[in-house]
């Protein structure tokens, strides 16, 4: 039997306790990508932060964007960033997930969270920006352009893939990875994390190779 829905309407969302709000808010776009991003300031102080916001923009130029809160004073990451032009993008496993949660504490600027973390940094290829040397894919990216979201005071942060770091096992023969085999983690909300696994691949979606979907769902009545 089918569960009630509950029903939440904006009013009852903006009467929530802040931190519940956030939490709920959060998760409602479903799991998220975690990375960490690396940066350095142009005295060479190394930062990390944990990012669910890095979404693929295009792939000619290969681009990259994530969402930068309302800057701050704790805006270590977006300060190193237009200081420099430079930073990496690390994919976050489960070996490391706890680490990297910690990641997002308020340390000063004269903290390195690579240090207070324990995780390494790693320069490669002669990158101005710190890799994650635990991650196992790692992401060098250029600064192209910011965009302000007046709506909240947030800020979509636009790079171009320089460089990428990864076994080569991973990539498949179209091009795909096979992120289970990475033991790559996704996130919801602020603070649950999930592992990853591979559910199912399709062919191209086209018209012409469209299923059946009215005899499939007929099937599946049937076994209920």
């Amino acid at each position: 039997m089918q569960r009630p829905y509950k029903h939440i309407d904006a009013t009852e969302i903006q009467g929530f306790e802040k931190v519940f709000r956030a939490n709920l808010i959060n998760s409602l776009s479903g799991l998220k990508p975690a990375n960490l991003i690396g940066t350095t300031s142009q005295d060479g102080q190394t930062n990390l932060a944990i990012f669910s916001s890095v979404i693929h923009l295009g792939a000619d130029p290969a681009l990259l964007g994530f969402i930068q809160r309302p800057l701050g004073e704790q805006s270590h990451t977006y300060k190193n960033i237009k200081e420099t032009g430079y930073y990496t993008i690390n994919h976050i496993q489960e070996h490391i997930v706890e680490q990297a949660h910690y990641t997002a504490a308020r340390f000063s600027r004269e903290e390195s969270e690579f240090e207070a973390c324990c995780l390494t940094p790693e320069y490669l290829a002669q990158f101005h920006a710190p890799f994650v040397q635990e991650s196992l894919v790692k992401i060098g990216m250029r600064f192209k352009q910011e965009i302000p979201l007046t709506i909240n005071n947030t800020i979509l942060m636009i790079g171009q893939i320089e460089h990428v770091f990864l076994p080569e096992h991973v990539v498949l023969d179209k091009g795909n990875l096979a992120l289970d085999e990475t033991a790559a983690v996704c996130v919801s909300g602020l603070d649950t994390y999930y592992r990853v696994s591979k559910l199912a691949q399709f062919p191209y979606s086209k018209t012409t190779n469209l299923p059946n979907f009215s005899q499939k769902s007929d099937r599946n009545s049937s076994k209920r």
